[in-house]
C-alpha cells in the first residue's frame, strides 16, 4: 500500500505542477509533451492523475497532527 501512496504523491505533484503551469503561462506540460490534450497517452496520464487525486483524499484522514 505504501507504494502506492507514493506514486499517488507523484501524480498528484504532477498535476499540480501542470496546473500551476497552466494558471500562470497558460502551458499546457502534459499536452506539449504527449501531442495535445486529445492525446490517448494525453488522457491517460490526465485520468490518472485525477484517480491520484481521489486516493489522496482517503489518505488525509491518517495524517496526524502534531501538538506544538
Amino acid at each position: 500500500m505504501i507504494d502506492l501512496n507514493i506514486v499517488a504523491m507523484i501524480l498528484v505533484i504532477i498535476g499540480a505542477i501542470n496546473w500551476g503551469l497552466i494558471g500562470f503561462f497558460q502551458f499546457d506540460l502534459v499536452a506539449v509533451i504527449f501531442g495535445g490534450q486529445s492525446a490517448v497517452i494525453s488522457r491517460v496520464v490526465y485520468a490518472l492523475v485525477g484517480l491520484a487525486g481521489l486516493w489522496c483524499i482517503m489518505l488525509l484522514p491518517r495524517v496526524k497532527h502534531r501538538e506544538k
